[in-house]
């Protein structure tokens, strides 16, 4: 399946909150409910659409969304009905492209968030105990370098 990727803009900052909130709960059941739709959006607005450079992959509607900034995936989610389709990977792409060098956190127990990004050339560089993320579990900082 073939997604347009477009960069985003402030207007569509609930939607992107919303598809974060909809993929992360699915994947990460025990952590659901700790943070509100309204703390979601004032946190897509006022920190990740100000520090970052966001995309998203459309069919008819917001389906996928990834946050980078020099040297950083802040955010890369797609909605549940959606993943394994082909968003991840082209959201993934335009970040490769943007940057020689990326990093990201993804938490320990996300097996297959783990498993997308080792596939595409990510490796685990460390391990926390998660006492220093806001959800305080255990989580993986991965590193990616473009070849050549």
């Amino acid at each position: 399946m073939s997604f347009i990727l477009t960069r985003l803009t402030l207007k569509d900052m609930n939607q992107a909150a919303v598809v974060h909130r909809e993929a992360f709960d699915q994947r990460l059941p025990w952590l659901a409910g700790r943070h509100t739709p309204e703390s979601d959006l004032t946190y897509f607005r006022e920190h990740v659409y100000a520090q970052c450079e966001i995309w998203g992959a459309m069919d008819g509607k917001i389906v996928g969304i990834v946050a980078f900034r020099q040297g950083w995936i802040d955010q890369l989610y797609v909605l549940p009905q959606y993943q394994g389709r082909g968003a991840g990977n082209a959201l993934l792409c335009t970040a490769q492209k943007s940057f020689p060098s990326l990093q990201l956190w993804t938490f320990q127990k996300n097996v297959l968030a783990r498993r997308f990004y080792e596939m595409r050339g990510f490796v685990a560089i460390k391990e926390t105990d998660g006492q220093d993320n806001d959800e305080r579990e255990p989580d993986v900082l991965y590193h990616w370098q473009r070849a050549g």
